[in-house]
């Protein structure tokens, strides 16, 4: 059997973040300080904290968005969610302003202002929160009026962490290589990393998910969620919120692009555990390579294992097995 122990581990080098790693965190600064100096937000408690994959350690290379959760603890009840994104706009545009093309860096969006940061190559998205009342929060809902939708990103990172140390340390790294997986898979957008992240913690939390190495853990893993992934396009079976009860996981995608990510999440779960029973390393890499394909620098992220070629063939070698005579060379030494 192909595990390729030292393959994985410079697969998860491969799609760890660079640079974002420095840039996201200033970037999130940058958003946080202009939203803590407004007299307004400031009366409302405004408390932004990093959220999202790049928060739960998930996030894979490139970032190109990073999620802001923007807390304000003491808004009144009369605010409504339009007014807390028209105040989020002023403050932000007055902040950002435009880029060198005259474009404006901030933008509204249904729930959320994104602004740009060209020189780092990424986002920030500022979503406004209000309490609750039981420990969790509501974040706007998609439209003009005042509709509100609950959320717990505090909650997902706090399951998160303890998944990972109930499966010791294998549960970060194997979502982090399906979200891989999807980028190698699709082209298209939707679904999106996040909604593979669900189906990941689905398959984990259903005790189906289990390896002795990260190769085992990462085909284990991928079948289940192809199974889920299956079942949520052809049976409509909803994969729940793991920090809400009784809430399930909405994406937006169409048909079509849900029946892709079914048919090549299928293909890849059949084509991961013949990989991992292939005998031959070198085909064996080859598999994983496909299925795992480029990073954003767009580099190959799965390595051939020593003593193979690139096309996944032996390489030739220099002494003949059970020849009696080895090559003699310059006879030189130092």
């Amino acid at each position: 059997m192909a595990h390729l122990k030292q393959q994985f581990i410079k697969v998860l080098s491969s799609i760890e973040p660079g640079d974002d790693k420095t840039n996201a965190p200033e970037a999130h600064r940058l958003v946080r300080d202009a939203l803590e100096a407004d007299s307004k937000l400031a009366e409302y408690g405004v408390s932004p904290v990093l959220i999202g994959s790049y928060k739960r350690s998930v996030s894979i290379r490139r970032i190109k968005d990073v999620d802001v959760f923007v807390r304000l603890a003491e808004v009144p009840g009369d605010v409504t969610s339009k007014g807390i994104l028209d105040r989020f706009f002023k403050v932000l545009h007055a902040e950002f302003g435009t880029d060198a093309d005259g474009h404006r860096r901030t933008k509204r969006q249904d729930r959320s202002l994104q602004v740009s940061f060209p020189e780092y190559d990424l986002y920030v998205d500022a979503v406004p929160a209000r309490p609750y009342g039981d420990g969790t929060w509501e974040i706007p809902q998609k439209g003009d009026g005042n509709e509100w939708v609950r959320t717990n990103p505090d909650g997902l990172t706090e399951l998160s962490s303890t998944m990972n140390a109930n499966h010791d340390g294998y549960y970060v790294p194997t979502v982090k290589l399906l979200r891989q997986t999807r980028r190698a898979l699709l082209s298209q957008k939707k679904p999106g990393g996040f909604f593979i992240e669900m189906a990941a913690y689905q398959a984990f939390a259903s005790g189906t998910v289990s390896g002795d190495d990260q190769a085992e853990y990462y085909v284990s893993a991928l079948r289940e969620v192809s199974r889920i992934v299956s079942d949520f396009v052809s049976h409509n079976i909803a994969v729940p919120d793991p920090t809400l009860r009784g809430r399930t996981i909405r994406i937006r995608a169409t048909d079509d692009e849900l029946d892709t990510a079914r048919t090549r999440f299928a293909e890849a779960a059949t084509s991961a555990e013949a990989a991992l029973d292939e005998e031959d390393a070198g085909k064996a890499a080859l598999a994983f390579q496909k299925l795992l394909g480029k990073n954003g620098d767009g580099d190959l992220v799965f390595p051939m294992p020593p003593g193979f070629n690139e096309d996944g063939s032996k390489k030739a070698s220099a002494i003949t097995p059970g020849a009696r005579v080895v090559p003699a060379g310059k006879r030189t030494f130092g």
